[in-house]
């Protein structure tokens, strides 16, 4: 029963972490990728053949 209930605890945790860091609304990490991949294609957008 410990070992369940220690294992619950660690998946909530996981998640805690992976919704502040990574799902954060306009400072995690998928928003500034999603920035600067927007930037980049901008710029290759504007490249002249």
């Amino acid at each position: 029963m410990r070992n369940i209930l220690i294992t619950v605890m660690m998946l909530v945790v996981v998640v805690l972490l992976f919704n502040g860091i990574i799902a954060k609304d306009t400072t995690g990490t998928q928003a500034q990728i999603e920035t600067q991949g927007n930037a980049a294609n901008t710029k290759i957008g504007l490249i002249n053949p």
